[in-house]
């Protein structure tokens, strides 16, 4: 079996970009950079569904529409997400999640 065209090829990268994605926001402290990662976590699971979509036939035709919807909650997560990370950095004067605790002082 072709190495390239194997659905086996696709999902074991999609795991490890989502495994990298988890560390990411698992072992940073920075609002923008664990935000980054929840973007590489939804990208993981994207190419995963595009490739169930290619390589399933009964999901052809719903494979591209998943992965839309995915990218499309994608961008609403990044849209409120970076301006309450702006916002809560205009009155903080830092990024760090750590020094968010204290949010009604």
């Amino acid at each position: 079996m072709n190495l390239a065209n194997s659905l086996d090829s696709y999902l074991v990268l999609s795991g490890l970009l989502f495994a990298i994605g988890t560390f990411g926001f698992l072992a940073r402290r920075n609002a923008i950079s664990m935000l980054m990662s929840v973007e590489l976590m939804l990208n993981a699971v994207n190419l995963a569904i595009v490739a169930f979509g290619s390589f399933i036939e009964g999901l052809k035709a719903d494979g591209p529409i998943i992965a839309l919807m995915v990218m499309a909650v994608a961008a609403a997560e990044a849209t409120v997400g970076l301006s309450i990370v702006i916002a809560i950095f205009r009155n903080r004067k830092t990024p760090l999640v750590d020094e968010y605790d204290a949010m009604s002082r």
